[in-house]
């Protein structure tokens, strides 16, 4: 497999065209960005923490029967994925009240929520990714009521796999952010990454963050929270 064209680079991403069409190779950049990009910096270490923290995630997740576009990693900050279309819709999966959800609605972060809530926020950042409803997404042709059906159905198995997962490492899962795709066929894969940048995380003992929330609110350096995560994910499949 050889690594072509740069096809798009993103806040955190560089995507490569391969000498498979149907294959595409990622580079996991040291940018951490929050505040839809309003916030920057380089941070030596983040994109290979991400990287190994994702490809583990995406294997467990396949063990789970829930099909995602991960291949395989190729090094500290490479992986293989699958080409898709990315469908432009951020899925966020909500279980505890914090963040954007919590000054929204005026409820205390910590609050447990009754079921899990499933939100979605249209991916344009030059309207700062609103949050939009069904209808706004028929409206907008982003994806059909039947797709809608299956990104609620997926993001909720998610949910659960996860849970299950960060369960067993002693962390608790408040919420995170999903993307999805196409392949030519329409079936549609998780894509994108799953890591402390797109999730909440929370120690079950201390509750101290575990996530992006540390760059995003000034509490300390990432690189040493991420690694914790890392850690107890290669301790739990040893």
């Amino acid at each position: 497999m050889k690594k072509g064209t740069l096809l798009y680079e993103g806040k955190a991403k560089q995507l490569f065209q391969t000498d498979d069409p149907e294959v595409i190779w990622v580079e996991y950049l040291n940018q951490a960005t929050a505040l839809n990009g309003a916030k920057k910096d380089q941070i030596n270490g983040k994109g290979e923490l991400n990287n190994q923290i994702t490809s583990l995630i995406f294997d467990f997740l396949a063990s789970k029967g829930i099909k995602n576009h991960f291949i395989k990693r190729l090094s500290a900050t490479e992986q293989l994925i699958q080409s898709v279309e990315i469908i432009p819709l951020e899925v966020v999966v909500r279980n505890v009240a914090a963040g954007s959800f919590s000054k929204r609605l005026a409820i205390p972060e910590g609050t447990a929520l009754k079921k899990p809530i499933v939100e979605f926020y249209y991916k344009n950042d030059a309207l700062d990714d609103p949050m939009i409803i069904d209808d706004h997404i028929r409206f907008l042709e982003i994806a059909t009521g039947e797709e809608l059906a299956i990104l609620r159905q997926m993001a909720l198995e998610v949910d659960q796999a996860l849970i299950e997962l960060f369960d067993s490492m002693a962390i608790q899962l408040i919420d995170f952010k999903l993307e999805f795709g196409r392949q030519k066929d329409d079936t549609i894969l998780l894509a994108d990454e799953i890591s402390p940048d797109t999730c909440r995380l929370w120690d079950k003992k201390t509750q101290e963050h575990l996530d992006k929330d540390i760059y995003r609110r000034d509490l300390g350096d990432i690189i040493p929270v991420y690694q914790e995560v890392l850690n107890r994910l290669e301790k739990r499949g040893e």
